[in-house]
Protein backbone atom coordinates (compact mmCIF):
# COMPACT_ATOMS: atom_id res chain seq x y z
CA UNK A 1 0.00 0.00 0.00
CA UNK A 2 2.98 2.32 -0.26
CA UNK A 3 1.57 3.59 -3.55
CA UNK A 4 -1.59 4.73 -1.87
CA UNK A 5 0.41 6.54 0.77
CA UNK A 6 2.56 8.28 -1.82
CA UNK A 7 -0.45 9.45 -3.69
CA UNK A 8 -2.10 10.60 -0.55
CA UNK A 9 0.93 12.61 0.47
CA UNK A 10 1.00 14.24 -2.94
CA UNK A 11 -2.51 15.41 -2.30
CA UNK A 12 -3.59 15.04 -5.90
CA UNK A 13 -7.10 15.32 -7.25
CA UNK A 14 -8.80 16.12 -3.97
CA UNK A 15 -7.31 13.11 -2.18
CA UNK A 16 -6.13 15.23 0.72
CA UNK A 17 -9.70 16.28 1.43
CA UNK A 18 -10.97 12.74 0.91
CA UNK A 19 -8.36 11.40 3.31
CA UNK A 20 -9.16 13.98 5.96
CA UNK A 21 -12.89 13.46 5.57
CA UNK A 22 -12.53 9.69 5.83
CA UNK A 23 -10.45 10.00 8.97
CA UNK A 24 -12.82 12.60 10.40
CA UNK A 25 -15.91 10.47 9.82
CA UNK A 26 -14.40 7.30 11.28
CA UNK A 27 -12.66 8.91 14.25
CA UNK A 28 -15.68 11.14 14.86
CA UNK A 29 -18.02 8.14 14.86
CA UNK A 30 -15.92 6.38 17.48
CA UNK A 31 -15.73 9.53 19.59
CA UNK A 32 -19.45 10.28 19.39
CA UNK A 33 -20.71 6.76 20.06
CA UNK A 34 -18.32 6.09 22.93
CA UNK A 35 -18.49 9.61 24.28
CA UNK A 36 -22.26 9.93 24.44
CA UNK A 37 -23.02 6.34 25.47
CA UNK A 38 -20.32 5.86 28.08
CA UNK A 39 -20.52 9.51 29.13
CA UNK A 40 -24.11 9.07 30.20
CA UNK A 41 -23.11 6.04 32.28
CA UNK A 42 -20.11 7.87 33.78
CA UNK A 43 -22.40 10.67 34.96
CA UNK A 44 -24.76 8.23 36.71
CA UNK A 45 -24.60 9.09 40.45
CA UNK A 46 -25.64 5.55 41.36
CA UNK A 47 -22.24 4.28 40.17
CA UNK A 48 -19.25 4.63 42.48
CA UNK A 49 -17.31 7.80 41.69
CA UNK A 50 -13.95 6.01 41.48
CA UNK A 51 -15.26 3.45 39.02
CA UNK A 52 -16.83 6.19 36.95
CA UNK A 53 -13.53 8.08 36.83
CA UNK A 54 -11.57 4.99 35.79
CA UNK A 55 -14.09 4.11 33.09
CA UNK A 56 -14.25 7.67 31.79
CA UNK A 57 -10.45 7.94 31.57
CA UNK A 58 -10.18 4.55 29.88
CA UNK A 59 -12.88 5.48 27.36
CA UNK A 60 -11.22 8.81 26.55
CA UNK A 61 -7.90 7.03 26.09
CA UNK A 62 -9.56 4.50 23.78
CA UNK A 63 -11.01 7.30 21.65
CA UNK A 64 -7.63 9.03 21.31
CA UNK A 65 -5.78 5.78 20.57
CA UNK A 66 -8.32 4.79 17.91
CA UNK A 67 -8.04 8.22 16.27
CA UNK A 68 -4.24 7.96 16.15
CA UNK A 69 -4.34 4.43 14.75
CA UNK A 70 -6.87 5.43 12.10
CA UNK A 71 -4.60 8.31 11.05
CA UNK A 72 -1.68 5.91 10.66
CA UNK A 73 -3.83 3.41 8.79
CA UNK A 74 -5.14 5.92 6.27
CA UNK A 75 -1.55 7.00 5.58
CA UNK A 76 -0.62 3.33 5.19
CA UNK A 77 1.89 3.53 8.04
CA UNK A 78 2.83 0.68 10.34
CA UNK A 79 0.90 0.94 13.62
CA UNK A 80 2.93 1.95 16.64
CA UNK A 81 3.28 -0.83 19.21
CA UNK A 82 2.78 1.70 21.98
CA UNK A 83 -0.53 2.93 20.55
CA UNK A 84 -1.67 -0.63 19.89
CA UNK A 85 -1.00 -1.55 23.51
CA UNK A 86 -2.64 1.65 24.73
CA UNK A 87 -5.79 1.03 22.70
CA UNK A 88 -6.09 -2.59 23.82
CA UNK A 89 -5.46 -1.90 27.50
CA UNK A 90 -7.77 1.12 27.60
CA UNK A 91 -10.55 -0.78 25.82
CA UNK A 92 -10.13 -3.69 28.24
CA UNK A 93 -10.51 -1.40 31.26
CA UNK A 94 -13.39 0.53 29.68
CA UNK A 95 -15.19 -2.79 29.14
CA UNK A 96 -14.31 -4.60 32.38
CA UNK A 97 -15.80 -2.10 34.83
CA UNK A 98 -19.28 -1.79 33.22
CA UNK A 99 -19.35 -5.55 32.60
CA UNK A 100 -18.59 -6.28 36.24
CA UNK A 101 -21.45 -3.97 37.23
CA UNK A 102 -23.87 -5.61 34.81
CA UNK A 103 -24.08 -2.73 32.32
CA UNK A 104 -24.48 -4.99 29.30
CA UNK A 105 -25.33 -2.15 26.93
CA UNK A 106 -22.15 -0.20 27.72
CA UNK A 107 -19.30 -2.67 28.07
CA UNK A 108 -19.01 -3.85 24.41
CA UNK A 109 -18.64 -0.35 22.95
CA UNK A 110 -14.91 0.16 23.54
CA UNK A 111 -13.85 -3.40 22.56
CA UNK A 112 -16.00 -3.36 19.40
CA UNK A 113 -14.62 0.01 18.29
CA UNK A 114 -11.02 -0.96 19.04
CA UNK A 115 -11.26 -4.34 17.30
CA UNK A 116 -12.84 -2.69 14.25
CA UNK A 117 -9.93 -0.24 14.03
CA UNK A 118 -7.25 -2.88 14.55
CA UNK A 119 -8.56 -5.26 11.88
CA UNK A 120 -8.16 -2.56 9.22
CA UNK A 121 -4.40 -3.15 9.40
CA UNK A 122 -4.97 -6.73 8.23
CA UNK A 123 -5.48 -7.92 4.64
CA UNK A 124 -9.14 -7.83 3.61
CA UNK A 125 -9.85 -11.54 4.03
CA UNK A 126 -8.17 -11.74 7.43
CA UNK A 127 -9.94 -8.54 8.52
CA UNK A 128 -13.37 -10.02 7.81
CA UNK A 129 -12.33 -13.26 9.52
CA UNK A 130 -11.26 -11.31 12.60
CA UNK A 131 -14.60 -9.48 12.67
CA UNK A 132 -16.36 -12.83 12.41
CA UNK A 133 -14.38 -14.09 15.39
CA UNK A 134 -15.31 -10.95 17.35
CA UNK A 135 -18.97 -11.62 16.52
CA UNK A 136 -18.61 -14.94 18.34
CA UNK A 137 -16.29 -14.04 21.22
CA UNK A 138 -17.87 -10.80 22.48
CA UNK A 139 -21.46 -12.15 22.60
CA UNK A 140 -20.11 -15.27 24.33
CA UNK A 141 -18.47 -13.10 27.00
CA UNK A 142 -21.75 -11.25 27.52
CA UNK A 143 -23.72 -14.50 27.69
CA UNK A 144 -21.39 -16.19 30.19
CA UNK A 145 -21.25 -13.10 32.40
CA UNK A 146 -25.03 -12.65 32.37
CA UNK A 147 -25.62 -16.29 33.29
CA UNK A 148 -22.99 -16.15 36.04
CA UNK A 149 -24.57 -12.99 37.50
CA UNK A 150 -28.09 -14.39 37.23
CA UNK A 151 -29.04 -11.59 34.85
CA UNK A 152 -32.52 -12.21 33.41
CA UNK A 153 -31.76 -10.20 30.25
CA UNK A 154 -29.57 -12.87 28.71
CA UNK A 155 -30.69 -12.00 25.18
CA UNK A 156 -29.76 -8.35 25.65
CA UNK A 157 -26.35 -9.32 27.03
CA UNK A 158 -25.77 -11.54 23.99
CA UNK A 159 -26.96 -9.53 21.00
CA UNK A 160 -25.71 -6.12 22.16
CA UNK A 161 -21.99 -6.98 21.62
CA UNK A 162 -22.80 -8.46 18.21
CA UNK A 163 -24.69 -5.32 17.26
CA UNK A 164 -21.72 -3.14 18.20
CA UNK A 165 -19.31 -5.21 16.10
CA UNK A 166 -21.70 -5.07 13.14
CA UNK A 167 -22.06 -1.31 13.57
CA UNK A 168 -18.35 -0.49 13.76
CA UNK A 169 -16.61 -3.21 11.73
CA UNK A 170 -18.09 -2.94 8.22
CA UNK A 171 -18.03 0.87 8.40
CA UNK A 172 -14.32 0.92 9.23
CA UNK A 173 -13.27 -1.69 6.68
CA UNK A 174 -15.60 -0.38 3.96
CA UNK A 175 -14.64 3.29 4.16
CA UNK A 176 -10.93 2.57 4.32
CA UNK A 177 -11.29 0.25 1.33
CA UNK A 178 -12.99 3.09 -0.57
CA UNK A 179 -10.05 5.34 0.27
CA UNK A 180 -7.65 2.67 -0.96
CA UNK A 181 -9.49 2.35 -4.26
CA UNK A 182 -9.51 6.13 -4.76
CA UNK A 183 -5.76 6.34 -4.12
CA UNK A 184 -5.05 3.55 -6.58
CA UNK A 185 -7.26 5.12 -9.23
CA UNK A 186 -5.44 8.42 -8.86
CA UNK A 187 -2.12 6.61 -9.18
CA UNK A 188 -3.40 4.95 -12.37
CA UNK A 189 -4.56 8.33 -13.69
CA UNK A 190 -1.13 9.86 -13.24
CA UNK A 191 0.55 6.80 -14.73
CA UNK A 192 -1.67 7.00 -17.83
CA UNK A 193 -0.60 10.60 -18.38
CA UNK A 194 3.07 9.73 -17.97
CA UNK A 195 2.72 6.81 -20.39
CA UNK A 196 1.10 9.04 -22.99
CA UNK A 197 4.08 11.40 -22.85
CA UNK A 198 6.55 8.50 -22.87
CA UNK A 199 4.82 6.98 -25.90
CA UNK A 200 5.30 10.18 -27.88
CA UNK A 201 8.96 10.32 -26.89
CA UNK A 202 9.48 6.72 -27.99
CA UNK A 203 7.88 7.46 -31.36
CA UNK A 204 10.26 10.36 -31.92
CA UNK A 205 13.24 8.30 -30.74
CA UNK A 206 12.34 5.49 -33.15
CA UNK A 207 12.11 7.90 -36.09
CA UNK A 208 15.42 9.49 -35.15
CA UNK A 209 17.07 6.08 -34.84
CA UNK A 210 15.86 5.05 -38.30
CA UNK A 211 17.42 8.13 -39.88
CA UNK A 212 20.65 8.36 -37.92
CA UNK A 213 21.25 4.62 -37.70
CA UNK A 214 21.19 4.08 -41.47
CA UNK A 215 23.32 7.09 -42.37
CA UNK A 216 25.88 6.56 -39.62
CA UNK A 217 26.34 2.92 -40.56
CA UNK A 218 27.03 3.81 -44.20
CA UNK A 219 29.29 6.70 -43.17
CA UNK A 220 31.31 4.35 -40.95
CA UNK A 221 31.76 1.81 -43.76
CA UNK A 222 32.77 4.39 -46.38
CA UNK A 223 35.13 6.13 -43.94
CA UNK A 224 36.82 2.81 -43.22
CA UNK A 225 37.13 2.14 -46.97
CA UNK A 226 38.57 5.62 -47.58
CA UNK A 227 41.16 5.05 -44.86
CA UNK A 228 42.28 1.83 -46.53
CA UNK A 229 42.48 3.50 -49.98
CA UNK A 230 44.23 6.65 -48.75
CA UNK A 231 47.72 5.44 -49.78
CA UNK A 232 46.93 2.88 -52.48
CA UNK A 233 44.34 4.90 -54.42
CA UNK A 234 44.00 8.51 -53.22
CA UNK A 235 41.50 9.31 -55.97
CA UNK A 236 39.04 6.63 -54.88
CA UNK A 237 39.65 7.57 -51.24
CA UNK A 238 38.72 11.17 -52.00
CA UNK A 239 35.63 9.97 -53.86
CA UNK A 240 34.57 7.92 -50.85
CA UNK A 241 35.04 10.90 -48.52
CA UNK A 242 32.94 13.09 -50.82
CA UNK A 243 30.19 10.49 -50.52
CA UNK A 244 30.66 10.53 -46.75
CA UNK A 245 30.27 14.30 -46.79
CA UNK A 246 27.11 13.98 -48.87
CA UNK A 247 25.70 11.32 -46.53
CA UNK A 248 26.43 13.51 -43.52
CA UNK A 249 24.62 16.40 -45.18
CA UNK A 250 21.67 14.15 -46.01
CA UNK A 251 21.53 12.91 -42.42
CA UNK A 252 21.60 16.48 -41.14
CA UNK A 253 18.81 17.58 -43.48
CA UNK A 254 16.63 14.57 -42.67
CA UNK A 255 17.18 15.07 -38.94
CA UNK A 256 16.20 18.73 -39.22
CA UNK A 257 13.14 17.76 -41.25
CA UNK A 258 12.18 15.23 -38.57
CA UNK A 259 12.55 17.77 -35.77
CA UNK A 260 10.65 20.41 -37.71
CA UNK A 261 7.92 17.90 -38.48
CA UNK A 262 7.75 17.00 -34.81
CA UNK A 263 7.51 20.65 -33.84
CA UNK A 264 5.14 21.54 -36.66
CA UNK A 265 1.60 21.43 -35.43
CA UNK A 266 -1.94 22.32 -36.33
CA UNK A 267 -4.39 23.77 -33.89
CA UNK A 268 -7.12 21.20 -34.50
CA UNK A 269 -4.72 18.29 -34.11
CA UNK A 270 -3.20 19.68 -30.93
CA UNK A 271 -6.58 20.36 -29.30
CA UNK A 272 -7.75 16.84 -30.16
CA UNK A 273 -4.49 15.35 -28.89
CA UNK A 274 -4.60 17.44 -25.70
CA UNK A 275 -8.15 16.32 -24.98
CA UNK A 276 -7.19 12.69 -25.51
CA UNK A 277 -4.04 12.81 -23.38
CA UNK A 278 -5.66 14.74 -20.53
CA UNK A 279 -8.68 12.44 -20.54
CA UNK A 280 -6.34 9.44 -20.35
CA UNK A 281 -4.77 11.08 -17.30
CA UNK A 282 -8.17 11.33 -15.61
CA UNK A 283 -8.77 15.01 -16.29
CA UNK A 284 -12.30 16.11 -17.19
CA UNK A 285 -11.68 18.16 -20.35
CA UNK A 286 -14.06 20.68 -21.90
CA UNK A 287 -13.11 21.85 -25.39
CA UNK A 288 -15.12 24.83 -26.66
CA UNK A 289 -13.60 25.66 -30.03
CA UNK A 290 -15.03 27.87 -32.75
CA UNK A 291 -14.31 25.62 -35.75
CA UNK A 292 -14.93 28.37 -38.30
CA UNK A 293 -12.56 30.68 -36.46
CA UNK A 294 -9.86 28.00 -36.29
CA UNK A 295 -10.19 27.33 -40.02
CA UNK A 296 -9.99 31.03 -40.87
CA UNK A 297 -6.64 31.55 -39.15
CA UNK A 298 -3.56 31.68 -41.34
CA UNK A 299 -0.91 29.00 -41.00
CA UNK A 300 1.45 30.98 -38.75
CA UNK A 301 -1.00 31.99 -35.99
CA UNK A 302 -2.71 28.61 -36.13
CA UNK A 303 0.60 26.79 -35.62
CA UNK A 304 1.58 29.08 -32.75
CA UNK A 305 -1.72 28.47 -30.97
CA UNK A 306 -1.18 24.75 -31.49
CA UNK A 307 2.20 25.05 -29.78
CA UNK A 308 0.55 26.90 -26.89
CA UNK A 309 -1.94 24.05 -26.50
CA UNK A 310 0.90 21.51 -26.54
CA UNK A 311 2.98 23.39 -23.97
CA UNK A 312 0.02 24.04 -21.68
CA UNK A 313 -0.98 20.37 -21.84
CA UNK A 314 2.53 19.28 -20.96
CA UNK A 315 2.54 21.66 -18.00
CA UNK A 316 -0.80 20.32 -16.75
CA UNK A 317 0.53 16.76 -16.82
CA UNK A 318 3.88 17.60 -15.24
CA UNK A 319 3.14 20.33 -12.75
CA UNK A 320 -0.45 19.94 -11.55
CA UNK A 321 -2.91 17.51 -10.06
CA UNK A 322 -5.69 18.67 -12.31
CA UNK A 323 -9.17 17.15 -12.27
CA UNK A 324 -10.72 19.66 -14.67
CA UNK A 325 -9.42 21.59 -17.67
CA UNK A 326 -10.98 23.78 -20.34
CA UNK A 327 -9.69 24.69 -23.81
CA UNK A 328 -11.58 27.63 -25.30
CA UNK A 329 -11.02 29.35 -28.66
CA UNK A 330 -13.16 32.44 -29.27
CA UNK A 331 -13.02 35.54 -31.50
CA UNK A 332 -11.06 38.50 -30.22
CA UNK A 333 -10.69 42.11 -31.31
CA UNK A 334 -7.24 41.26 -32.63
CA UNK A 335 -8.29 37.99 -34.23
CA UNK A 336 -8.57 34.98 -31.92
CA UNK A 337 -8.11 34.28 -28.23
CA UNK A 338 -7.16 30.88 -26.83
CA UNK A 339 -7.71 30.22 -23.12
CA UNK A 340 -6.54 27.07 -21.34
CA UNK A 341 -7.71 26.80 -17.74
CA UNK A 342 -6.98 24.01 -15.26
CA UNK A 343 -7.35 23.38 -11.55
CA UNK A 344 -4.97 21.49 -9.27
CA UNK A 345 -2.07 23.92 -9.71
CA UNK A 346 -1.65 24.09 -5.94
CA UNK A 347 0.34 27.30 -6.00
CA UNK A 348 3.32 25.62 -7.68
CA UNK A 349 3.24 27.91 -10.69
CA UNK A 350 5.17 31.14 -11.01
CA UNK A 351 3.36 34.38 -10.43
CA UNK A 352 1.01 35.85 -12.94
CA UNK A 353 1.86 38.08 -15.87
CA UNK A 354 4.64 37.47 -18.32
CA UNK A 355 7.19 36.02 -15.96
CA UNK A 356 9.27 33.19 -17.36
CA UNK A 357 12.57 31.46 -17.10
CA UNK A 358 14.16 33.49 -19.85
CA UNK A 359 16.05 30.43 -21.08
CA UNK A 360 14.22 30.19 -24.39
CA UNK A 361 11.99 27.30 -23.39
CA UNK A 362 8.37 26.75 -22.46
CA UNK A 363 5.84 29.54 -22.12
CA UNK A 364 8.51 32.25 -22.01
CA UNK A 365 9.83 31.20 -25.43
CA UNK A 366 6.33 31.03 -26.89
CA UNK A 367 5.57 34.49 -25.51
CA UNK A 368 8.53 35.88 -27.48
CA UNK A 369 7.39 34.15 -30.66
CA UNK A 370 3.87 35.49 -30.29
CA UNK A 371 5.22 38.98 -29.61
CA UNK A 372 7.17 38.77 -32.86
CA UNK A 373 3.97 38.29 -34.89
CA UNK A 374 1.87 40.83 -32.97
CA UNK A 375 0.26 38.36 -30.61
CA UNK A 376 0.39 38.03 -26.86
CA UNK A 377 0.79 35.21 -24.36
CA UNK A 378 0.14 35.56 -20.63
CA UNK A 379 -0.52 33.25 -17.71
CA UNK A 380 -2.00 33.78 -14.28
CA UNK A 381 -2.21 31.69 -11.13
CA UNK A 382 -4.87 32.07 -8.46
CA UNK A 383 -5.43 29.57 -5.65
CA UNK A 384 -5.28 26.20 -7.40
CA UNK A 385 -6.20 27.51 -10.87
CA UNK A 386 -3.76 28.22 -13.67
CA UNK A 387 -4.89 30.06 -16.79
CA UNK A 388 -2.93 30.48 -20.03
CA UNK A 389 -4.24 33.09 -22.48
CA UNK A 390 -2.93 33.58 -26.02
CA UNK A 391 -4.13 36.10 -28.60
CA UNK A 392 -3.16 36.24 -32.26
CA UNK A 393 -4.12 38.27 -35.29
CA UNK A 394 -6.20 36.52 -37.91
Amino acid sequence: MSTARAVADDGGSGLVSFRRNTWGVLAGTVACVLGFSVGDWVLDPDVHAGLRAVTGLATATTIVACAVLLARRIRDEVPSAAWLATACCAALVAAAVPLALGSFGIWPLAPAATISVLVTFLPARRAWSALGAALVVLPAIGLVTAVAMGEPRVGHATWMPALMVLAFGPAMVGMLHAWQVAARLDDARRLAGELAVADERLRFAADLHDIQGHHLQVIALKSELAARLAEADPTRAAEQMREVQQLAGDALRETRALVQGYRRTTLDAEIANASRVLAAAGVNVRADVDADLAASLTHGPRSLLGLVVREATTNVLRHSRATRAAIVLVPDDAGARLVIDNDGAGGTWPGGGRAGTGDGTGLASLAERLDAVGGRLSWTSEDDRFVVTATVAG
